[in-house]
């Protein structure tokens, strides 16, 4: 009788940095614009006054995040 063992190939890959970097800043940039679409209002407010509320109104509305 044998006893073979079965060894699985597996080499794990490194992704090159060049190959995320796109993604990251795809992703902070959607994070962004959801942060000032979503929440940018308030006391959590970064920019002072209601010129962003009011530049991106119609796209709280749109994504329903209500605002009024």
């Amino acid at each position: 009788m044998s006893d073979n063992t079965l060894v699985p190939d597996f080499v794990s890959a490194s992704i090159p940095v060049r190959d995320i970097l796109p993604w990251m800043l795809f992703g902070i940039l959607l994070l962004l614009a959801l942060y000032f679409i979503g929440i940018e209002e308030g006391a959590t407010s970064i920019i002072p006054g209601m010129y962003v509320h009011e530049f991106v109104h119609d796209g709280r509305h749109l994504l329903g995040f209500p605002c009024h």
